[in-house]
Parts: structure tokens; sequence; C-alpha cells
């Protein structure tokens, strides 16, 4: 995977991103919270959702947290997709937060949830 925020460079899709990242198999979802705990929204591992949910995993497991170091390596992750939720606000809600982590730079915890 290759980082790359110039325009004109070359990145992977993000089907060829989720060949680099573990397997979602065993979990049944992801869960992050604020700094007090609260809960701010779940990644089920369901049809739709299972990529944001490897994406994900792959944070948590690289940076413990999210911050917006992770969120932005999250953003290069989603590839293509992180342009079409710039352009359309809403339509991609976990791309958004991560949008929003790194223009705000929130802090939040998150944790896997096994089957």
């Amino acid at each position: 995977m290759r980082f790359c925020w110039k325009k004109g460079c070359s990145v992977n899709s993000f089907s060829e991103n989720l060949k680099t990242l573990g397997s979602v198999e065993k979990l049944a979802a992801l869960e992050l919270h604020d700094a007090d705990g609260h809960l701010l929204a779940r990644i089920e591992n369901k049809a739709g959702s299972q990529g944001s949910l490897a994406v994900y995993a792959h944070l948590l497991s690289r940076f413990g947290v999210l911050n917006a170091q992770a969120a932005a390596e999250g953003l290069v992750l989603y590839a293509e997709h992180t342009s079409d939720a710039k352009a359309f606000p809403g339509k991609h809600p976990n791309i958004d937060r991560l949008l929003e982590v790194v223009d705000f730079n929130h802090v939040y915890s998150m944790s896997l949830v096994s089957m």
C-alpha cells in the first residue's frame, strides 16, 4: 500500500487495499467510544460494511485509537471512496467520521466485538 496525497500519483483501489488487511470473519463488530465512554458508532460484520470493519480493525491494530494519524491512513485505504465521500457528504458515514477526526483532531477509542 502506498500513501499518496499528491494529485496524479498512482494508488491502490479500495478492493486492492482490502486484500492487504486482516480477515474480519471472526468479528461481530467494532465499536467506537468518545472520551467519556459513550458509544458513538458500531460497525457490524454484515454485507455493505465488512470493508469498513476491516479498515477500522486495521487502524485499531496499528494505532490503538482512532486519532488524526489513524484517520488519515484510513482515508488512504478507502481510496476512491474517499473522494466520493467528500463530494457527497452523508453517503459514506464511516469515511465521513474519518474526515471529521482529521478536521477536528478528535480521538476515539475502539474495541472489537468477537462472534
